[in-house]
């Protein structure tokens, strides 16, 4: 014991002599190196985030949406934060750049209708007073956002270019709803930052953790649905015109039944309508030239699709565009054009799942088990509206077409093999719809 020596912490961020002095005791160094030693999360959002963070938004197949999320994100630590949507059930934002303009709409996962931080009370009441009817249990709680971005996928997988373009991305603002712990958090590592300046560097983030979620691109001059089609019932569409929305309503119908959306309402999907004049080659004559009216689709709100079986308890939630005068139209040719050879083909059939699959997984509750289930349903889904393509069937007669499960099982003959086994549903929701 004469030649007794005191180590100092390597790291620490006080001088030497200060925790060599009889003054400082070692169970206050102990708890000062206890409470700075804990590492949080970096100050900036996202643009500062090092090469390995996991919340770092990058889309190297995608670059045009990977700079609109760099617009999203500098507004954001500009100040110039997301506002929340008070229509819907969730939590929902439009997202802004520098100069204000909303560019997309971002739905956190734990802000989703059954999320634990639905800012919305009326699903929380519905919680509290109805526990027995509340969520889908034919749907996998709190993938809403996973929903979303694949619907977009199926969307662009089969080149319908009816959903705006929707990813999983990260994002933090002080418009989104924290938690009380989350908020103190993040003001305390702000204050030591301030107060402290060399224990703040060491936090990898200062400020509010990002949150998950889908982010879907905004679409300018686009109605609910319902509006347009009241007036197109009062003011009837020009031939050519009707058969653009035929044709676009045919896509929305193979997006909505391949992904068996549960949710599928008139307010909705959105329509615009144009209907442009060219005046520039007649500017001194009192004559315009009218072109044909220009009408687009949008699917949004996707968040409820992908079921891991068909609705079979209470509610049939039904397509509710299946009452409308398109769907008593057969098919047309250049629908089954589009579509019939890529649903026919098992290898295109096998990447779609792959993909989802790819994207499905990112969620930490992902379950393989359900998912197999969920693809079942698309299966059966698919070979259906197959069936119905190429017997030119109307979308009415599609939807009243009995549910098919397809499941896939290994062959015992070739390991490398799968087969399919093909049922059909036969337990009907209480409340349906035909």
């Amino acid at each position: 014991y004469g030649n007794k020596q005191t180590l100092v912490p390597r790291n620490s961020p006080f001088p030497p002599a200060l925790l060599l002095s009889p003054s400082w005791s070692w169970t206050r160094r102990a708890r000062w190196s206890l409470r700075f030693a804990i590492p949080t999360i970096s100050a900036t959002p996202l643009l500062g985030a090092s090469p390995r963070d996991p919340h770092r938004n990058e889309f190297p197949e995608d670059p045009e949406f990977r700079e609109i999320i760099r617009k999203a994100e500098r507004a954001i630590e500009e100040g110039i934060y997301p506002e929340r949507i008070y229509q819907g059930s969730s939590g929902s934002y439009f997202v802004k750049d520098s100069a204000g303009k909303i560019i997309g709409v971002f739905k956190p996962k734990n802000e989703e209708p059954y999320g634990q931080l639905n800012p919305k009370w009326t699903k929380w009441l519905q919680k509290l007073c109805c526990p027995c009817c509340f969520g889908r249990d034919c749907l996998v709680l709190n993938q809403g956002y996973l929903s979303e971005a694949g619907a977009s996928l199926v969307d662009q997988k089969l080149e319908l270019n009816i959903v705006p373009r929707t990813k999983v991305v990260y994002l933090s603002s002080e418009t989104f709803n924290y938690s009380a712990i989350d908020r103190v958090k993040s003001r305390g590592k702000r204050l030591a930052l301030e107060k402290v300046p060399k224990v703040g560097q060491r936090f990898h983030r200062i400020g509010l953790p990002p949150k998950v979620g889908s982010f879907q691109l905004f679409v300018e001059g686009y109605k609910d649905a319902d509006f347009w089609l009241r007036r197109f019932e009062a003011e009837p569409l020009p031939e050519n015109t009707n058969r653009q929305l035929l044709l676009q309503f045919e896509r929305l119908v193979v997006l909505d039944y391949i992904i068996r959306n549960t949710d599928r309402g008139n307010d909705n999907w959105l329509i615009k309508y144009d209907c442009p004049m060219d005046t520039s080659s007649n500017r001194d004559s009192d004559w315009v030239v009218v072109k044909d009216p220009i009408i687009k689709l949008a699917a949004i709100d996707n968040g409820l699709a992908f079921p891991l079986k068909h609705p079979d308890s209470w509610r049939a939630y039904p397509f509710y565009w299946a009452w409308l005068p398109q769907a008593k139209v057969a098919f047309s040719q250049e629908i089954r054009e589009l579509v019939l050879p890529k649903l026919s083909d098992p290898n295109f059939i096998k990447d779609l799942e792959e993909d989802l699959y790819e994207l499905f997984k990112k969620d930490p509750g992902f379950d393989r088990g359900q998912f197999k289930k969920q693809v079942s349903v698309m299966r059966g889904q698919i070979l259906n509206l197959s069936q119905a393509l190429s017997e030119g069937k109307t979308p009415l007669q599609l939807v009243q077409m009995p549910p098919v499960i397809v499941e896939t099982a290994r062959a015992p003959q070739r390991a490398n093999s799968e087969s399919y086994t093909q049922s059909f549903q036969s337990r009907r929701p209480f409340f349906t719809w035909w």
